[in-house]
Formats: structure tokens, C-alpha cells, sequence
């Protein structure tokens, strides 16, 4: 399962939709998802088990693969928020692995 190339216009109009939430409001934390600023949802693996992430993460490329993975996977809009096509161990580790200093 190869990651495309010619889908990075999708790519970066899902980095800009996600890096911009943290940006729109003045409160910490959206009382109506629990999200705190500066961060996003993503749901992973067939349980669709939900996570927030950090921003900063859509700039580490271990992460744009995974969001590639998904555009390819379920497409650009996705009804029910961003979904990484994983296991969610793996994706666990994988956050795991960009968390280290």
C-alpha cells in the first residue's frame, strides 16, 4: 500500500482545516467536544477510538503519512471527523515515537 503522491492538495487543505481549529478560539478548552486549544481529534482503528493530538504533530512527517493514509482510505471529507486507518497499538507507538525528545 503505497502513499500517492498527487494527493497532497487534499493533504494540505486537511493540515490547514486542522491546524487552524486551536486558532479560532480564545478559550482554552471548547467545552462542547473537550478539545483544549492547540488541539484535534482523530479516531483509529475498527473501534474508531478517539484521540487528541496536538497541532504540532501534522508537521512531523510520521504523521502526514498517516494523514495520507486516510485521504486515501475514507477521502478529503470525512462526516465523522479525521479517521487513521491503523491499529490502534501501532498508532499508539507511532505517538509514542514522536513524543520522544
Amino acid at each position: 500500500m503505497g502513499v500517492e503522491r498527487g494527493s497532497g492538495k487534499g493533504l494540505k487543505q486537511m493540515l490547514k482545516r486542522c491546524s487552524s481549529l486551536g486558532k479560532k478560539s480564545n478559550v482554552h478548552v471548547n467545552n462542547s467536544n473537550g478539545v483544549p486549544k492547540g488541539h484535534f481529534v482523530v479516531y483509529v482503528g475498527l473501534s474508531r477510538s478517539r484521540h487528541v493530538i496536538p497541532i504540532s504533530f501534522l508537521t512531523h512527517p510520521i504523521f502526514q503519512m498517516l494523514l495520507r493514509q486516510s485521504e486515501e482510505e475514507f477521502g478529503f471529507y470525512q462526516d465523522n471527523g479525521i479517521t487513521i486507518p491503523c491499529d490502534e497499538d501501532f498508532f499508539l507507538s507511532l505517538i509514542f515515537s514522536i513524543n520522544k525528545p
